[in-house]
Parts: structure tokens; C-alpha cells; sequence
């Protein structure tokens, strides 16, 4: 019998993709994967914040509910701690990522290249191989393909000069399982711990209500339960942080909330100890957490109530740095907010880079796009692009450092048949998954200009591939184990952040062991 096969066409933006070898979706994140859904933007808070916030004008808290803000309950930082604002890109489907993107080589550097039909694997034809310069760019001193559909996309939203100019990165050559939610890809419960400067509002926002905010998992060694979802998926949820939904503003709420806190706190352990009742009877410690936790309750509504009775302040709708001309061109317009993936993308790095929230991720769907074509994942890739884009050309703007974290669970490979149509740009097509070709990359942002490698070139690719086109495993720790891919990130975070040499400390259930020192590729920028 002849089996007659549909010939290979290209998607469109946002149209689902269906494989006859993938049984049909039926979870959430099956059909994220397959774009059949788009990923709304949840912001990662205790449950209880909702409740407390409250809307006002400002009006200096009294000197005893400032104390306890920052004492007890660490809302206001003391001494101006230094921040390093981290949002990470988690694209569901098994996104091509490094070879005909963020350039990759074998043992040596980015610039020791494969050969070409290790090139070939990772969709680039003879005469795209990155052996000629000319398909060589390091605009964003991270060596990538020239003509990368993700670089093209963020160079169309980082077009201030001083962006890119600002601009470095590395890769790290690590394999995932594809089309699961299971790798523990997800590093935000670590970032948070490493942080030294909170976000004023929240700590973690995500763009899915799971347990690490995003598509894929967070390794279970770092889940904090005290930080749940809130979900966001448009400005408006953003602004609703501080609205009560037009309650009058004025001195006397802040007054009355401030009053609420001094009656479950007086200096001497609040109405419960007064009473002699207890929380935990027989337990002295969780007792005294417990009555800790409710007081702050009380100081946070007061405290949010004084500091962000404006909701405005949080609408990137009203940014003239996001929608208006104060950094030249609009980053968004108001037509381009109607799109999902840009309202969770301009909510988040509204919040994230004005330190509102400490850090964030982005889920963004339908990246398991090997229907043969080139066009479908080159559109999906460009996409993604604009939307890291916007997050460095923002930064650039409001003068923030930030680091950005991109990661897919798995990866594909491609045909040997070149798309020649006008989006398949005469690149390969894309086959099949393929884990070993996955890797990771992240870029960070310095408004002092662009960050140095500790050991040149060669400390931005971090592990390696084969001639061929596969990840060695054995390269670096993250080759092969995820969750070790995860402790890479951090380790670089801290490194970013002056605090690499508390790594062990902060996290001792931590598998690099002596092998991270050499797994840094930058040092302190904050």
C-alpha cells in the first residue's frame, strides 16, 4: 500500500502546528509546545499580597511602621544594595537555538568551527557555514549566524546604538529531553535566593501558574513553596497590584492601615502575645515566625498602600520609555499590546527592570516547528527575537543592568533540502527533534558598557560540541545533567553580582563542585 504524505508547508504566527508523529496534545503544556495556546504572564507572589494592596497617594509612613518595614519585615532595603535584574525566555517545543543562531564550536570557543555537516545538522547549508566571515556577526559581542532570525529580531527592537554596544553573552552546550515539562530547566528559586536586593513588590513573576512560573520545571532542590502564583497576562493585572478598584486616596488610609499594624504590633510582640495565645502552641520558633509573618501582613499594606498608591507607575502601556518617544522610536506601540506574547513581555520588563519584582520568567509557545519547512521556525525565532529585543533596548533606556536567560526543552535537527521560499531564507528545513543538538545562551546588559570576558573568547562558550554537531556531554557539568545546567546559571548570575565566592554557602546541595571555577564567563558588572 502507498502512503501518500501532505508535502511540507510553512506555519504561519500563531497557527498550530500538528505532527503526524506526535500524539495529539492534550495537557497545557503539550499544547503551549504546539502554539495551540499562548502563555499569559503570572506573577510569582505570597497568596495574601492580592488582599493587602491597596491604592493612595503618597504619604510618608510614620516612623515606627518604617522601622518595622525594614527591620522586621525587609520591605524597604537599607544601604542601596546592588541589583542585577534577570528575566529568562522559556520557549516551549524544542527551539533551534545555537549553529544557525548563537554560534557554537568545538572544544575551544564558538570560533573553532564544526565541520559543515556538523553545520549542516544544525540548518545551515555549504555556503552559510560560519568558516566565512561574512556569516559571522558580533553585534552583540556574543559571536552569532549574520543571519540569525533571532538576532534579526532583537536588532529590530535594540535599535539605540548604546544597546547593543552594551551588550555580551555566552552559550553553554548542555542536552535536554524534548516536548517535556519535566527538565528542570527553570533557575528562578536560585536567582531569588542569590538576589541581594528584592523586588519592592514581588519576588518572582512567571508567565504560567506552575510551580516554577514557567513551561518547564525548577529543580526540586530549590522550590521555595512561600512563593505562589499570581496570575498577570496584561498590563492591566500589573496596575491591579496597588488598585482597589478607584477607592479614594488620600493620607487617611494610609493612616488606618498604619493603625492596623500597630494593633497586631506594639514593641512587644502584638495583641496575640498580649493575650498569651499562640499560634504553634508548644512550638516557641514557628510561633514566633507565625505571629512575625501575620504582623507584616499589616506593615506590607500599609507600606504598598504609601509607596505605589499610583497604579500608573506599573503600566508599561504609559512608559514613555516603552510606548513613547523618550528613548527614540517606541518599543511597542498601542496596536502591538493586542498581541499576548508583547503585553506579558512589556509586563514583565516593566516590573522586572524598575525593581517592582526581582525576577521574571517568559513562556512563549509553538516552538516544536520541524514540519520540513524553514519559513515556520524562522518566523517563530524572529518573533522571540523582538521580544529579547525589547527587554535590552528597555534596559538600555531606564539605565538597568539585566540578564537574560534563554532555554527550550530540546532541540531539532534538519533536513539536507534548502526552504528557498522568501521566509525559509535558502536555510535547511527542520526534520525532527534532536536533544543533542540543545544547548542554552544567555546575554546581559550593562549600562557601563560591554561586559568582559574573564578569559577572552573562550570563557563564552561553556562545554562544547563535536565536529558533527552534537553536544559532547562530558564538556563542562551541564553537558549532560539539566539541573547542573541550572546551577551553571546561577553561578554565573552570582558571578555578575560580586558573589561567586559565596556560591557553596548560599547553596551547598549544589553538584558543581570544584569544577565551577571555571565555568564563570564574566565577573562582577553591578
Amino acid at each position: 500500500m502507498i502512503i501518500r504524505k501532505k508535502p511540507a508547508r510553512p506555519h504561519a504566527l500563531g497557527e498550530p502546528i500538528l505532527h503526524e508523529n506526535h500524539k495529539r496534545p492534550v495537557t497545557r503544556r503539550e499544547m503551549l509546545g504546539a502554539g495551540l495556546i499562548s502563555a499569559p504572564a503570572v506573577l510569582m507572589a505570597p497568596a495574601w499580597l492580592g488582599a493587602l494592596l491597596r491604592s493612595g497617594q503618597a504619604n510618608a509612613l510614620s516612623n515606627d511602621i518604617q522601622a518595622l518595614a525594614q527591620n522586621t519585615c525587609g520591605l524597604i532595603q537599607a544601604g542601596g544594595g546592588k541589583s542585577l535584574p534577570f528575566i529568562c525566555f522559556d520557549f516551549a517545543g524544542g527551539a533551534n537555538l545555537v549553529g544557525s543562531e548563537v554560534l557554537v564550536g568545538v572544544n575551544g570557543g564558538q570560533s573553532n568551527f564544526l565541520s559543515t555537516a556538523g553545520y549542516g545538522k544544525l540548518g545551515l547549508p555549504g555556503n552559510m557555514v560560519p568558516s566565512s566571515s561574512a556569516n559571522i556577526s558580533n553585534a552583540l559581542g556574543l559571536l552569532w549566524h549574520s543571519d540569525g532570525a533571532i538576532l534579526r529580531g532583537i536588532l529590530s527592537k535594540a535599535t539605540t546604538a548604546a544597546t547593543a554596544a552594551g551588550t555580551n553573552g555566552a552559550v553553554i552546550c548542555a542536552m535536554s529531553q524534548n516536548d517535556t515539562g519535566n527538565n528542570p530547566h527553570n533557575p528562578m528559586y536560585g536567582i531569588a535566593k542569590a538576589q541581594t536586593t528584592k523586588g519592592q513588590l514581588l519576588e518572582l513573576i512567571g508567565s504560567q501558574s506552575t510551580v516554577s512560573g514557567g513551561n518547564s520545571a525548577a529543580p526540586m532542590s530549590l522550590i521555595d513553596p512561600t512563593l505562589q502564583p499570581t496570575k498577570i497576562s496584561q498590563p492591566a493585572d500589573a496596575t491591579g497590584l496597588v488598585d482597589t478598584g478607584g477607592a479614594s486616596a488620600d493620607p487617611v488610609i494610609v493612616a488606618a492601615l498604619e493603625s492596623e499594624s500597630r494593633i497586631s504590633y506594639n514593641g512587644t510582640g502584638g495583641v496575640l502575645a498580649n493575650a498569651g495565645l499562640a499560634v504553634y502552641p508548644g512550638n516557641a520558633t514557628l510561633d514566633a515566625k507565625a505571629k512575625t509573618q501575620m504582623q507584616c501582613q499589616y506593615v506590607k499594606s500599609a507600606y504598598t498602600t504609601d509607596a505605589f498608591g499610583n497604579p500608573a507607575n506599573l503600566d508599561p502601556t504609559q512608559d514613555p520609555n516603552i510606548t513613547g518617544t523618550a528613548g527614540g522610536a517606541p518599543i511597542f506601540t498601542a496596536t502591538d499590546f493586542k498581541d499576548g506574547d508583547v503585553a506579558k513581555t512589556a509586563t514583565v520588563m516593566k516590573l522586572v527592570l524598575n525593581g517592582y519584582a526581582g525576577a521574571g520568567t517568559i513562556s512563549m509557545g509553538g516552538f516544536d516547528y520541524h514540519d520540513s519547512t524553514r519559513a515556520t521556525g524562522e518566523q517563530r525565532n524572529f518573533k522571540a527575537g523582538q521580544m529579547i529585543g525589547a527587554v535590552l533596548e528597555y534596559a538600555q533606556r531606564v539605565k538597568s543592568p539585566v540578564m537574560i536567560y534563554v532555554f527550550s526543552d530540546g532541540s531539532l535537527s534538519a533536513t539536507s533540502t534548502p526552504d528557498t521560499s522568501t521566509n525559509g531564507r535558502g536555510k535547511l528545513g527542520w526534520q525532527g527533534d534532536n536533544q543533542s543538538t540543545a544547548s542554552t545562551f544567555f546575554l546581559v546588559y550593562s549600562p557601563n558598557g560591554r561586559p568582559t570576558p574573564t578569559n577572552g573568547a573562550a570563557s563564552q562558550q561553556i562545554g562544547y560540541f563535536s565536529a558533527d554537531g552534537s553536544v559532547v556531554s562530558t564538556s563542562s557539568p551541564a553537558g549532560n545533567s539539566v539541573t547542573n545546567l541550572v546551577w551553571t546559571v546561577i553561578l554565573n548570575y552570582m558571578s555578575m553580582l560580586g558573589t561567586a565566592g559565596n556560591f557553596a554557602t548560599t547553596f551547598p546541595m549544589q553538584t558543581l563542585g570544584t569544577a565551577a571555577s571555571g565555568l564563570m564567563a564574566f565577573g562582577q558588572i553591578v
